[in-house]
């Protein structure tokens, strides 16, 4: 065999090479090694370097935290390379800063560099202000299991101790990472200063402090030598026991000592709360196999962490078996252990449910494949679909991508696009098989070579249209990387399989298709006859070829209106269905949290009523286990008696009809009207189905002042709450506060040798307590605390706190001839992003319309007509900060912004595609113009991917765009094909007409089996709550295309090359005249 091109000599090499099994053997190994020993998880890891940075500065103002420490230190990080977003807030006492890096940064590294910064500039400190804190928080600090122990036997105190001790235990299993516990109270030896008492023994509460600090100290003082002897030294004894603290002396008077117990009430007890955690079961208790009643059970959480790269089922599986080893040990009988997360579990049922997917769509193409060009084909098509997915998955596992629902569907997507490199080959094979007389060997070889080039050119084109995808930024990037990655590699590895591994199967199944030796050619079918007829009347008559691209046009113009009609409406990307919901909620600031607990309980019973909940967790005064919604919202800062918060349990999404995105907008109405009561504030919170937000809309205010940003934001917020469709609506902006200063009188305070100090220390002494050691009990696993404070009703009167003494030079003297109580309002919070002040406003939406650039687009109007002073405008944007403070402005932030940045970078994506495959397509035919026709097709695809939206009632999102895109290359891949087929009948002699005609009729086929493979591959996801629009756009857009394409391409092509032998022949004659002249 002689003149082979390239692709002939590879075929030709491998068609009967011993290697050639050998391959596909160790590409199956490697495949199946990657599957188990690549880790899984469900979400894909976002490397994103987020570090809060904690300034203490006790008693300032936030003013005075945002001008002396946020505003330097801000500078100085902002100079640091690859610091993304600032964003800070100043509270009284406190200011803090959260230091975000770009999307994939080292977490390591950016944190020396932050922390080096940080450190290196602690001279820039004011003097109050105490050493910064720097912590840093990541995904792999998200706990992948919670367990809640719940009983009705048990009280918080009980529950925290066995908490404590199976925490510890579950600590030792492999690869656990951080674990915490919620919930609870502990041990504490309480002493209540009695301020009657102190008085009569002119003690201070600061004195009585001192006292115990320096009576609770052991330590080694050395060692001595004696009869030979050498014996460890210590002095000093440990309060162990209550009775040693009412022993302990605190003063003398009149020669006598004063004991502890004189002044005070020495109890040994638990802590009083300062939050709650309760357990209630839901209507669908009975799924879980949980019994009880309606109650709100006492309760505790542990949740913990895996480390990173770790296997989450396994970690998960492992923590649970020592769980169940540990009942009827650390763990009594009476108390009940409810696993209230489980990533690990959720991990294994979607990389189970996806991998089960794609070998469906992988049978399903090889079926397909086999109806159509029979078992034999089939058989190829079933061994190069799993060689190429098992070295796909094999370079997963080397770049160090997990197994989760990303990469998966990157693999499932590939599936439909790979094969086609392999039904074209096989289709090729097989016309040569039954339409030559050429021996099976030569045979398979020659049509190897006639379709490789153009088939390693469309694959090229393919690559090209998929691979600029992966450069979308922020923090979609990373959730979108392993669809280009993963199909680029799958479409490489395809082409390669396709030239070597399918020839020689293709020969050894199919060639007893051969027809060697036979003269008689196979018959057209009908069809074949059918198109040949109606092509020669398209290309033919020119009424009839512009009536139907003028019907194509009109097509076209439809299917892009259903976007401008909002029949298909643009989301970033559309609401999972997952079996957890959120509820955050804020009540007014100075709520106690006992209020709080009631309106949590109400809450509580309106769950109780939801027929899909299974339990609930509530969280009075703390946070619930962080998910990574949460830690991107900082929702593990949440503390206080007036926040709360409830983790919600579904059935799984199998045991019921509506998706949990439906179940949050159905009991939001209820639950709203309960926090309204109490005039508190609620936000459903679903985990985003990609990256998260700080909320789904966020208006960012600014202005050149606090006050004019305040009630600019005010009215925002109003249009906010009166828009429809917008919900949980809220603002960076604290309800009044009530609050007593205890102004001293200095010139009072100085006479009586009193200092401003020893007023605050003994203030904060009585009322905040103080923890002045431990209490060594040796099989506690919690420190006991030793706390001293005023008791409950002696520190919530203002006559109480003023009887207190204080030490001066002259004696003592009471707290109420040294200072006044001014009554006041606590100063609110000042919050600045990326160096400019800002308030936030923020809401969700779930009305008819569940986009949020469509409420964006109703409230702009609405804030244009905001009255400003001077006549002024609010300026409106969407992608940066106002660029100056002088003028009210504000930017649009939450999903809407990183809807901006995928579609711009989609876009440039796009934009990068067209130009690849046009300079490919160029290089190939060596002809500006061929490429345009080519490339026509691609906008066809939106005559089947928009109105298949329409009709799905599905939203056009991130997904449907990456399909899209992918298209083109497919499309193209197809033209390319019919084009290259019918420039090579035409170098056989072929009129332009009938090689148009021929190319058509002969190679509709493999374009039909690869859109066909396309379909069905896509159809497994289909129903995917995230990647639906993925599917639809793939099996929509191809079979519009293929229909129409298959008709538009050969007339454009037609019109195109007439034109071009017209302008020839016009030119011959002048060239004629020139020779005779």
């Amino acid at each position: 065999m002689n003149n082979l091109g390239f692709a002939g000599k590879i075929a030709r090499a491998f068609i009967d090479s011993k290697l050639t099994p050998l391959i596909v053997a160790a590409s199956l190994l490697l495949g199946l090694y990657s599957i188990v020993a690549t880790p899984r998880e469900e979400e894909p890891q976002i490397v994103v370097p987020m570090v809060d940075i904690y300034f203490p500065m006790p008693g300032s103002s936030p003013k005075e935290v945002e001008e002396r420490l946020i505003n330097t230190f801000e500078k100085k990080i902002w100079e640091i390379k690859g610091v993304e977003y600032l964003y800070s807030v100043s509270r009284p006492g406190m200011g803090m800063i959260t230091v975000r890096f770009l999307v994939g940064e080292d977490m390591e590294n950016s944190l020396v560099k932050l922390y080096n910064k940080v450190m290196s500039n602690r001279n820039l400190l004011p003097p109050g202000a105490a050493e910064p804190l720097v912590v840093s928080k990541s995904i792999d600090d998200v706990p992948i299991l919670s367990l809640t122990l719940w009983s009705d036997r048990y009280d918080h105190h009980a529950l925290r101790r066995v908490a404590r001790e199976l925490c510890d235990d579950l600590q030792k299993v492999d690869n656990v990472a951080n674990s915490e516990i919620r919930g609870g109270v502990s041990r504490e030896l309480k002493v209540s200063l009695d301020a009657a008492r102190l008085s009569s023994y002119a003690l201070t509460p600061v004195a009585v402090m001192g006292a115990l600090e320096r009576g609770n100290v052991a330590q080694r003082a050395g060692d001595i030598s004696s009869g030979n002897r050498d014996y460890k030294l210590e002095a000093g004894s440990f309060i162990s026991t209550p009775d040693d603290a009412r022993r302990l002396v605190v003063s003398v008077k009149d020669g006598r000592p004063v004991y502890l117990s004189d002044v005070a009430t020495v109890t040994d007890g638990v802590q009083e709360p300062k939050d709650y955690v309760f357990f209630g079961l839901g209507p669908a208790a009975a799924e879980k196999g949980l019994k009880g009643g309606a109650a709100d059970y006492p309760a505790v959480t542990i949740s913990i962490a895996k480390r990173k790269g770790a296997n989450a089922t396994w970690v998960a599986e492992d923590l649970l078996k020592r769980v169940e080893f540990q009942k009827g040990k650390i763990i009594p009988s009476e108390m009940q252990v409810t696993v209230t997360r489980n990533y690990g579990e959720t991990a294994k049922d979607k990389n189970d449910e996806l991998l089960f997917h794609m070998f469906l769509a992988a049978i399903s193409v090889t079926i397909l494949i086999a109806v159509f060009m029979g078992w034999r084909a089939g058989a190829v098509a079933a061994i190069a679909i799993p060689v190429t997915l098992a070295l796909t998955m094999f370079i997963f596992n080397r770049i160090g991508y997990t197994l989760n629902r990303i990469t998966l569907f990157a693999l499932i997507f590939s599936i439909g696009i790979l094969v086609d490199d392999a039904i074209v080959v096989v289709e090729n094979i097989h016309r040569y098989f039954t339409t030559t007389r050429l021996k099976p060997l030569e045979a398979a070889v020659r049509a190897v070579d006639e379709i490789g080039n153009p088939t390693m050119l469309a694959t090229l084109a393919v690559i090209a249209s998929i691979l600029p995808m992966g450069f979308v930024g922020g923090l979609m990037g990373p959730y979108m990387r392993p669809i280009p990655v993963g199909a680029s590699m799958a479409m490489v590895f395809s082409l390669l399989i396709a030239l070597t591994v399918t020839p020689y199967f293709a020969y050894r199944f199919m060639k007893g298709e051969s027809h060697y030796g036979s003269e008689a050619p196979p018959e057209e079918s009908w069809m074949t006859r059918f198109y040949r007829r109606i092509m020669g009347r398209l290309l033919h008559d020119k009424k009839v070829r512009y009536g139907f691209l003028a019907t194509v046009v009109l097509l076209l113009f439809f299917s892009v209106s259903l976007i401008y009609f909002k029949a298909v409406t643009v989301k970033m990307l559309p609401f999972d269905n997952k079996s957890e919901l959120q509820l955050i909620v804020d009540a007014p600031e100075g709520t106690t949290l006992e209020e709080n607990a009631r309106m949590v309980a109400e809450l509580g019973e309106a769950l109780r009523k939801v027929p899909e909940v299974t339990d609930f967790q509530s969280y009075v005064g703390t946070n619930s286990p962080f998910n990574f919604n949460g830690l991107v919202r900082h929702y593990y800062l949440r503390k206080g008696p007036s926040v709360a918060e409830i983790q919600v349990n579904l059935v799984g999404k199998d045991e019921r009809s509506g998706q949990s995105h439906d179940i949050a907008r159905r009991i939001r109405p209820a639950l709203k009207a309960i926090t309204d009561r109490y005039h508190a504030r609620i936000k459903v919170a679903e985990i985003p189905p990609g990256p998260p937000v700080i909320s789904t809309l966020v208006a960012e205010v600014y202005g050149p002042n606090q006050q004019s940003r305040v009630e600019i934001a005010e009215k925002i917020k109003g249009i906010f709450a009166s828009t429809p469709g917008v919900v949980d609506v809220d603002w960076y902006q604290e309800d009044d506060q009530p609050s007593l200063r205890f102004e001293v009188d200095r010139e009072k305070a100085a006479l009586s040798g009193v200092d401003a100090a020893q007023v605050v220390q003994t203030l904060k002494l009585a009322v905040g307590g103080a923890d002045v050691g431990i209490m060594h009990v040796p099989k506690e696993k919690e420190p006991v605390q030793i706390n001293v404070r005023l008791p409950l009703a002696s520190r919530s009167d203002i006559a109480s706190l003023s009887s207190i003494y204080l030490a001066g030079s002259k004696g003592n003297v009471p707290l109420s001839e040294l200072v006044r109580v001014v009554k006041g309002v606590e100063e609110k919070s000042l919050y600045r992003k990326n160096l400019k002040s800002v308030v936030y406003v923020t809401g969700d939406v779930a009305g008819v319309i569940e986009a949020p650039v469509y409420a964006i687009l109703k409230m702009q109007k609405d804030i244009d007509n905001i009255p400003l002073p001077g006549g002024y405008r609010i300026e409106q944007r969407a992608a940066t900060q106002p660029w100056s403070e002088e003028r009210p402005g504000i930017k649009w932030d939450g999903e809407w912004h990183i809807t901006y940045e995928v579609f711009r970078d989609l876009g440039a994506a796009f934009a990068a595609v067209m130009v690849l495959i046009y300079v490919l397509v160029v290089a190939w035919f060596r002809d500006f113009t061929t490429p345009f026709v080519i490339m026509a097709p691609i906008p066809l695809t939106l005559i089947g991917i928009l109105p298949g939206h329409a009709l799905m009632g599905a939203f056009f999102t991130a997904t449907s765009m990456i399909g899209f895109i992918a298209l083109a290359g497919i499309i193209v891949r197809n033209s390319i094909i019919l084009i290259d087929f019918a420039e090579l009948r035409r170098r056989e002699g072929m009129a332009l007409d009938e090689a148009i005609i021929d190319a058509g009729a002969i190679r509709f086929r493999p374009m039909l089996l690869t859109a066909a493979a396309v379909v069905v591959g896509s159809f497994v996801i289909l129903f995917d709550p995230i990647f639906q629009g993925l599917a639809l756009a793939m099996m929509c857009g191809e079979i519009a295309s293929t229909t129409l394409s298959r008709i538009t391409i050969p007339i454009l092509y037609f019109m195109v090359e007439s034109w071009k032998e017209k302008h020839k022949k016009k030119e011959e004659p002048d060239k004629e005249v020139e020779v005779q002249v």
